[in-house]
């Protein structure tokens, strides 16, 4: 039986080569792990015929390996298109939908060797640090199948942390990389927007908030599966090209006596619940430890500014993709409040609320490439909250502080997000009730590499998801 927490992609594929293992006994353990736990924590879905997965395992055994993710089982976010596989995107408008094509990330993870055994749960259409749908229910911790996974990547974080498969990939938007890896004990990293292509969906040119990333449970093989999804595609706008191999580059010592903003609570315009930010404070000890100077700062930028920016910004993208599903009366009425309460919004916007929003990102950008003149990384907590139950939709409230959106208490990730910066949770350590927390690693644009190279540092000296995996395992 595979050892879910000891296991990475360098040991299946050196085991394999050895003949100490097959691809085919990794579907076996891999299918076996899910029939365990997945009916308690929810994590994948729409699993694909064992037989067929099967047959696959030993056609990777018999041929040669074609990439970095040859023969390895993969569960991909229900927000990709996968063809042949039922893609629901959490909503019941498409709980029958089957695409007949892959989106680019799919594309790539099976241009690589994966073998797609299903997807990972989501909440509808990506909305909200909850996972739940009305499709497939909602997806638990591993460390407490009371508590939700966060979202939107819950499904994919859940399924990571209890062994059900060894990397995933996951989406960003509003934290959704970092906010569930951090409610369950892992790394999840939004790259550099355009770093990852975006499928070029609707408009490809105006909307920039969202990215697709890699989760790990250790920095190497979030490095090697981000080698796979990175790079260049001409169909889309934006995207990046990459100027080094990821799994080479944190075999390097990150550069010495790096400084290090801890924001905190943004001079305590975010509430948090009460543990988070000394439970990060502990973790950034880690840091100094190996020569790093690590420095509490001053809110940069107005916390209402950013937070007005973000919610147009956001409501204007999410209008223009669900606008016309919105417009269908039918189809409207199986919306969830969350997405009907985004399209409205987006829809009273006028072209001078989006300019004015537009004109206060720039600002913040301005801002923060000023501020990284100064410090190599900034840091805040991945989350204003340890994970909450997972048949509550969000916390209302925050330390007595009303919550006015059903994201507003996930307000702490949008800095990065706004202005497309690399930033990376790594698991902080757990409440006095052992739940999981997490930290984000901000870089400026374009330092992913340097960003990872730390992260591999902390790792090293830390190891929090092989050294605290959920006692469901």
């Amino acid at each position: 039986m595979i050892k879910p927490m000891e296991v990475s992609l360098t040991r299946i594929h050196a085991s394999v080569a050895a003949k100490n293992y097959s691809y085919e006994q990794l579907m076996l353990d891999t299918l076996s792990t899910v029939r365990r736990l997945n009916p308690s924590v929810n994590a994948i879905v729409a699993l694909q015929d064992e037989s067929e997965l099967l047959a696959q395992a030993r056609q990777a055994d018999q041929t040669p390996a074609i990439g970095a993710l040859h023969g390895i089982p993969m569960a991909l976010k229900d927000l990709v298109n996968v063809a042949g596989i039922v893609s629901t995107f959490g909503s019941p408008l498409l709980k029958n939908s089957i695409p007949t094509k892959d989106d680019v990330i799919a594309e790539r993870l099976r241009r690589a060797g994966a073998i797609i055994i299903g997807k990972t749960n989501t909440p509808e259409f990506g909305f909200g640090s909850q996972t739940y749908n009305t499709v497939y229910g909602a997806t638990a911790t591993p460390y407490d199948i009371s508590k939700t996974s966060g979202g939107s990547s819950g499904g994919a974080a859940a399924a990571l942390a209890s062994g059900m498969v060894v990397v995933a990939d996951g989406s960003d938007m509003m934290g959704s990389l970092r906010n569930p890896a951090a409610f369950c004990n892992v790394y999840g990293f939004r790259p550099t927007y355009g770093l990852v292509p975006n499928e070029p969906r609707g408009d490809i040119f105006m909307h920039q908030l969202a990215t697709l990333g890699p989760m790990a449970r250790n920095i190497e093989d979030l490095a090697i599966l981000l080698d796979v999804i990175a790079g260049p595609d001409r169909r889309h706008p934006h995207s990046l090209p990459v100027v080094s191999q990821f799994e080479t580059a944190i075999k390097s010592t990150p550069k010495n006596n790096q400084r290090i903003g801890w924001l905190a609570d943004w001079s305590g315009s975010y509430p948090t619940q009460p543990g988070v930010l000394q439970t990060c404070e502990k973790a950034l000890a880690v840091f100094s430890d190996a020569g790093h100077q690590v420095e509490k700062i001053e809110a940069p930028f107005d916390r209402d500014n950013l937070w007005s920016s973000w919610i147009q910004l956001r409501s204007f993208a999410i209008a223009s993709l669900l606008g016309e599903v919105y417009n269908n009366e039918k189809q409207r009425a199986q919306l969830k409040p969350e997405a009907i309460y985004e399209i409205e919004s987006g829809l009273a916007l006028t072209v001078k609320d989006i300019s004015n929003a537009s004109a206060i990102r720039a600002q913040w950008f301005e801002k923060a490439n000023d501020l990284f003149s100064e410090y190599d990384i900034l840091v805040l907590p991945s989350s204003q909250v340890f994970p909450f139950d997972k048949t509550v939709h969000w916390p209302e409230t925050i330390n007595g502080q009303i919550m006015d959106t059903y994201h507003r208490w996930m307000e702490v990730v949008i800095p990065a997000s706004l202005i497309g910066l690399p930033a990376l949770n790594v698991p902080a350590g757990f409440s006095e009730n052992g739940l999981p927390m997490g930290m984000q690693l901000i870089g400026p644009r374009m330092s992913d590499t340097s960003l990872m190279q730390l992260a591999q540092q902390y790792h090293m000296a830390t190891q929090w998801p092989q050294k605290r995996p959920p006692k469901i395992v």
